[in-house]
């Protein structure tokens, strides 16, 4: 049923998110830094100096957002996913790689409702830390007494907006558009994502089923959605740096800003090289495999259908 998928998504996505936020986090600030400005060298190199900097919830940054939003988000994903596939399948007859690639280009047009404000509020809580360390730096390396540079780091830190706070600005200067900043360049990259994803996904998992009409075992789900997921993420990141890039509302000491999609990509491209466009594709890798790996074990389980069965029994 649509609350059963809703829910299931819904669960998947929680324990998903706060499973891989820190790599996440570390995604965002690797994609964002440009060349002469480097803050950080690796994943592991940023976590490190994250923690180092600004504790461990540091790497939590954002998370509020996400895990308030990933819910609808993910409930919209797989549930339009399902959705698509029942209405473009003829009779029951199993669909097509045409078909089931059209099914997830319906599910990623659908979750953009809610992934771009996400996304958007997101990445700018999550490259708060690396603008802030970025400027002691340069106020370090221009001299300043360790008090100068102490007090021109300070203000950095005790500024850091609040989701709430960039809400009511983007909401203020620029109404309801403000929080779809990179709409496009969110479709440019979640659509094609789907597109691999979820026949990825249905084709992998039918190899570990032994009769069509039973389930497959839930590790084959599992390892399934992770490759699935993987193999979809590291297709698209040239498309997700290029969103982060132009979501990100504040930029450090001489980075570049970008007009649109086509300006961001040449500059990009010009300044950077070609391989800056898989910057944080490993990172990217380790969040959405075990996320979807996790959503496809959860749809495995059931959690959602046996919650609603124990409902009439909790009323009675």
């Amino acid at each position: 049923s649509l609350p059963a998928k809703l829910i299931n998504g819904g669960i998947a996505g929680l324990i998903g998110v706060t499973c891989v936020f820190p790599i996440d986090l570390a995604k965002t600030r690797l994609q964002n830094q440009q060349n002469g400005q480097r803050m950080y060298t690796s994943m592991s190199d940023c976590l490190i100096k994250t923690i180092r900097s600004e504790g461990y919830f540091g790497m939590y940054r954002g998370a509020a957002v996400n895990l308030t939003l990933v819910t609808p988000e993910k409930a919209i994903k797989l549930a339009a996913n399902d959705f698509f596939r029942h209405h473009l399948s003829k009779d029951g007859k199993k669909l097509t790689l045409l078909r089931e690639m059209l099914a997830g280009c319906g599910a990623g047009t659908c979750q953009v409702i809610v992934t771009t404000p996400m996304e958007m509020l997101k990445i700018q809580l999550q490259d708060a830390g690396r603008i802030a360390a970025q400027k002691k730096l340069m106020a370090a390396q221009a001299h300043l007494s360790s008090s100068s540079a102490a007090r021109a780091a300070e203000p950095a830190v005790e500024t850091r907006p609040t989701a709430t706070q960039i809400t009511r600005e983007l909401l203020r200067s620029k109404g309801i558009a403000g929080l779809y900043k990179g709409l496009g360049a969110t479709l440019l990259r979640d659509v094609p994502f789907s597109i691999v994803y979820f026949p990825l996904f249905a084709n992998l998992n039918k190899l570990g089923q032994k009769d069509p009409s039973v389930k497959a075992p839930f590790y084959v789900s599992f390892l399934s959605g992770c490759v699935a997921g993987s193999t979809a993420a590291v297709a698209v990141n040239p498309c997700d740096v290029i969103k982060t890039r132009l979501q990100s509302l504040q930029r450090g000491v001489n980075e570049d800003t970008y007009s649109g999609i086509l300006d961001c990509t040449k500059k990009i491209w010009q300044k950077e090289g070609p391989m800056a466009f898989l910057k944080g594709a490993y990172c990217r890798a380790l969040v959405i495999a075990p996320l979807f790996g996790i959503a496809q074990v959860v749809y495995f389980i059931g959690i959602a259908e046996f919650l609603l069965d124990m409902l009439p029994k909790h009323r009675a």
